[in-house]
């Protein structure tokens, strides 16, 4: 690996949460995966202003130079970034500023699941969020044009996964992001 560099297929985008990783979860060895990981598992919209878009660059880095063949944005159960949201902590000035701005790109999500019927507060509704991050994510991906033009070439495919910290299990968005199904693991 040292002399012929990286060649991953798969990028994971997935939360900084210490209790989460990836390459335990989809049982990766080193330089099988590419990954990003930062509070919530966010991706930020496409822009082209002067700010530090690390997310972004790697994201541009992934399919522009590696030439992964699929991208996973992770989220998962008992996310901070996504309580912090929920709870409007998130929002706060002054130290942690950060984490509020960071945590702004993740409003349409709240929104989209307050329209729902579950009471905010509750495990359920937590649920939701985490998982309308994640569909968040997959839309802000489709803004950048590298990413559309490699899907439009057959080259790339999206796909949206959602892991329980409390079961182990790990549910995985269909093909029309409508809902996360439970993997089913075949049986040996």
């Amino acid at each position: 690996m040292a002399q012929e560099g990286q060649s991953p297929k798969i990028m994971v985008i997935g939360c900084c949460d210490s209790r989460v990783d990836p390459t335990a979860i989809f049982d990766a060895g080193p330089g099988e995966l590419f990954m990003v990981r930062n509070v919530a598992n966010l991706v930020p919209p496409y822009s082209t202003d002067k700010g530090h878009h690390g997310t972004s660059a790697a994201i541009e880095f992934a399919v522009g130079f590696l030439g992964v063949a699929h991208i996973v944005v992770m989220g998962h159960a008992i996310c901070g970034g996504v309580a912090a949201l929920m709870s409007g902590s998130a929002a706060a000035e002054g130290d942690g500023g950060n984490i509020g701005n960071w945590m702004s790109i993740a409003a349409p999500a709240l929104e989209k699941t307050l329209q729902g019927n579950l009471e905010v507060g509750t495990d359920a509704f937590a649920r939701a969020l985490e998982m309308a991050v994640v569909q968040l994510s997959l839309e802000n991906l489709r803004t950048f044009p590298m990413v559309r033009d490699a899907m439009a070439a057959g080259r790339l495919d999206l796909h949206g996964a959602w892991f329980s910290i409390e079961t182990g299990d790990l549910h995985l968005m269909d093909h029309e992001g409508a809902a996360f199904r439970p993997v089913q693991l075949p049986v040996a």
